[in-house]
């Protein structure tokens, strides 16, 4: 092999690694910006959590003021919530079932027209 295919070579592989190289600084720049919006979310939910936690504490001094009872309105409506989750996820696990149901037909469909 002669000095020329070897220095080709070598520049080949110098090429290659400036490329990475490259690659490697934008990854860390990405990386660095997803830190700093995630680091930016987490102060926003911070804050609004906070805040909710402040207007649930108004809304139950109003409630209470004007002789209404908050704490049993909360857990109606959780009792709700929890509900309509179950009924969702029932009507999720029988479309998945449907979902399998459809596919076994379709193979069976399948074998039969062969």
């Amino acid at each position: 092999m002669g000095l020329g295919s070897t220095a080709k070579k070598i520049q080949s592989l110098s090429d290659r690694a400036e490329a990475m190289y490259k690659q490697v600084q934008k990854l860390q720049q990405r990386i660095t910006g997803l830190e700093e919006e995630m680091d930016e979310t987490h102060e926003t939910v911070t804050r609004m959590d906070h805040q909710l936690t402040e207007q649930r504490a108004l809304l139950l001094a109003i409630a209470e003021e004007q002789g209404i009872d908050g704490e049993e309105i909360l857990a109606e409506a959780a009792i709700d919530e929890a509900e309509l989750e179950g009924e969702a996820d029932a009507e999720n696990v029988g479309e998945s079932a449907a979902g399998e149901d459809g596919a076994s037909d379709a193979t069976a469909s399948e074998t039969t027209a062969e």
